[in-house]
């Protein structure tokens, strides 16, 4: 292809987001389309996957940047939210409206479905609307010739008046004329003529009274035609984007003033509401998107392919899509939870046996013990743990868990819990975000970005820490294990233990389900909102950029954020466990302070004072139970299940202490990390308070009354 890949670097500004440039000559590309097109693919086979991901300011909406380099030129592509529509009903549509309006690039890439090209040319009609300096590239040609579909690219191109290309971006097919079709445009001095959606003749009798009066304020800056139907529309995201970008509202500019309100009274006059408007705005895009494709796309009268359906029927009834998702989330976990044991192990081994080595060389540099102790036993003791500890199953889960989202799975697991938020006036999509925070709770909390209300992402926002993520999952299945399972190891025990999980996790999904109906019914009243979901086509997944995806993007991604917190809380954690007050060290007289509150949770101070340390990092609370149980300064593991139950039952744990903190270390205050990015996603300490707290004393309330129910009854 005559490519070569290169990191970025910062450039120019550009609609608020930091564009990646490292040479004046790059040339900037905006790369959109609806979702489940292979957009994605498309980005990332061009850049090589060199991405830098960065927000617009004042949107929970971020972006990925990737550069590559065609005969010593530089193209940076800008890949845009995937988006139905460009008429900002959610942030994912301001986003890339803003950007292709304001963003001051050479071009966009629209990449369309070949397999369903007329519902995506609406979108591409809309973005012509903005800017003519458009290619059209149609991917997935290789699966719409395997459903027997065939797209005239050529006279697509004469139809559209803009370039078009052809790709199947999995196989890498395309990509060159796609590139070639770029520079072609981008070196034409002339923009072209684009196909223009015709309204109605009222609305353009209300474009031409506005058109005269907004050419000497905004010039060539902007499509006045795109312009003035966006003001006809009433938008108010674009009033204040424009008035950003012009540097002035023009809406204050007298002539301007006048020329809408003409344009709105001739609407008014002809019975034209602002509901009619935009469905008649609408209307002729759909119109016109329709009498394309009749024109390019032959296909045969056939709906989604037999093998879709028998999947769908399978992975969607009423009477098996739950249960199947049941079994394939307890499987995730046996394969996390079997195949992340001896790796941990052996990580464990290897970091240990490095800070040793460490020890020693700083001891013969001459380090002093005064801080070669706080360093060593405590900083990078507990920053070792914690990554032995969260690597491997990171490293097992978020592919497992990118391997379902490549395959089509995740929208269908959308599609079945759809009906159980929508009875908790909360959004269906929060089902996504719910799993998301499986791997990290703050990744779920990043992932409530894809619901468009602002009412029930805080619900998703609030309730996403009720699902245990990767941190919480050693102590959940270390006490499921030597509680409730004996201790063994083989198969069937490994198998117990994640069906014991997910029934763990179960509790956590209706915990979420019924606190999000509370919050719905309380500090967040509201109906839920309905929202479009597609179905994409079952596809073979890409395992290498699954693992290249879930290792960088995710995986290394959450281990480095939890590794920032872990080394100052092992400081933290020595000098707790190590300076002493009378004969005691400060750890065992909070765990005492703490005791008899504690006791009303069916725990005790040691157990609640490890909850509590473990804040910037959950992967530490039983290391720390066991710290302070040995009475040791540093963190220590014990060799196996049998030694731990021991000393467990000898500090007075019994099978209801340990179904206690099972139920706190589902229910309780969300990490640091995890909070840090609910003030960001937020921009509120308000509802970061509301996110602790709520777990919190939900939590609190089920220990209490789980403790309350086992004395009443005598059970222990």
């Amino acid at each position: 292809m005559g490519l070569t890949r290169g990191s970025t670097g910062l450039g120019a500004v550009d609609a608020g987001l930091m564009i990646q440039r490292l040479a004046e000559s790059d040339r900037v590309f905006a790369l959109a389309g609806n979702p489940n097109v292979g957009k994605s693919t498309v980005f990332n086979a061009l850049t090589g996957m060199n991405q830098h991901t960065g927000n617009w300011p004042g949107k929970t909406v971020a972006t990925a940047q990737g550069r590559c380099v065609r005969q010593g030129r530089g193209i940076v592509f800008v890949d845009l939210p995937g988006t139905y529509s460009l008429l900002a009903h959610s942030a994912e549509e301001e986003a890339a409206r803003d950007f292709l309006c304001f963003g001051d690039g050479d071009g966009a890439v629209v990449v369309c479905d070949a397999t369903c090209l007329e519902r995506n040319l609406n979108l591409v009609l809309q973005v012509l609307e903005i800017t003519p300096r458009t290619v059209v590239c149609v991917n997935l040609l290789d699966e719409a010739a395997r459903k027997g579909i065939r797209v005239d690219l050529e006279e697509l191109e004469r139809c559209l008046g803009v370039p078009v290309a052809g790709a199947s971006a999995r196989s890498g097919r395309g990509l060159e004329g796609l590139l070639c079709r770029l520079e072609q445009m981008a070196a034409s001095p002339a923009p072209g003529r684009p196909l223009r959606v015709v309204y109605p003749q009222v609305i353009e009798d209300g474009v031409s009274l506005l058109v005269p009066a907004l050419r000497p304020v905004v010039g060539n800056r902007l499509n006045l035609r795109w312009l003035a139907l966006r003001l006809l529309e009433g938008d108010e995201s674009l009033s204040r984007a424009l008035s950003t970008y012009l540097g002035e509202d023009i809406l204050q500019r007298p002539a301007v003033a006048e020329a809408l309100a003409a344009a709105k009274d001739l609407l008014a006059q002809r019975g034209w509401g602002q509901r009619e408007l935009e469905e008649a705005m609408v209307g002729a895009i759909v119109a016109t998107a329709e009498s394309v494709a009749s024109r390019v796309v032959c296909a045969p009268e056939q709906g989604p392919s037999e093998a879709d359906w028998r999947l769908d029927r399978v992975f969607t009834s009423r009477r098996t899509g739950i249960p199947v998702m049941l079994l394939l989330l307890a499987l995730v976990f046996w394969l996390t939870i079997t195949g992340a044991n001896y790796p941990s192990q052996l990580l464990s081994a290897g970091l240990f046996a490095l800070g040793d080595r460490l020890a020693q060389g700083l001891t013969a540099l001459g380090c002093p013990g005064w801080l070669l102790s706080p360093l060593m036993d405590g900083a990078y003791r507990v920053l070792a743990w914690v990554v032995a500890v969260m690597l491997p199953p990171m490293a097992i889960f978020f592919p497992l868990f990118t391997l379902l989202e490549d395959f089509g799975y995740l929208p269908r697991v959308a599609f079945n819990l759809d009906r159980c938020f929508k009875c908790a006036r909360a959004c269906g999509k929060q089902s996504l975000t719910m799993m998301m925070g499986f791997g990290c709770n703050a990744a779920g909390v990043v992932g409530c970005r894809i619901i468009d209300s602002p009412r029930e992402r805080l619900i998703a926002i609030i309730t996403n820490s009720f699902v245990p993520c990767n941190g919480r999952f050693p102590t959940l299945i270390l006490i499921i294990t030597v509680f409730f399972i004996g201790g063994e190891e083989g198969l069937w025990p490994s198998v117990l233990s994640a069906l014991g999980l997910t029934g763990v996790i179960l509790l956590g999904v209706g915990a979420t389900l019924l606190v999000s109906r509370i919050l719905s019914a309380t500090i967040l009243r509201g109906m839920p909102s309905a929202f479009a979901l597609e179905l994409p086509p079952y596809r073979r997944p890409q395992i290498g950029q699954v693992l290249v995806r879930s290792v960088l993007d995710r995986t290394l991604f959450v281990l480095g954020r939890a590794a920032a917190v872990a080394a100052p809380a092992g400081l933290l954690i020595w000098v707790m466990a190590n300076v002493t007050l009378g004969e005691t060290t400060l750890l065992r007289h909070c765990a005492a302070l703490l005791d008899p509150f504690a006791r009303l949770l069916g725990m005790d101070g040691v157990i609640l004072l490890a909850f509590i340390l473990g804040f910037p990092a959950n992967e530490i609370v039983m290391p720390i139970i066991i710290m302070a149980y040995l009475s040791a300064g540093s963190l220590m593991e014990l060799e196996s299940t049998a030694q731990i139950h021991a000393l467990l039952v000898q500090n007075g744990w019994t099978w209801a202490t340990a179904g206690s903190v099972i139920l706190f270390s589902l229910m309780h205050w969300p990490c640091s990390t995890t909070c840090l990015t609910i003030r960001k996603e937020t921009g509120s300490w308000k509802w970061t308070a509301v996110s602790f707290l709520v777990p919190t004393l939900a939590g609190m309330a089920l220990c209490f009354l789980f403790t309350a129910a086992v004395h009443l009854l005598g059970l222990v």
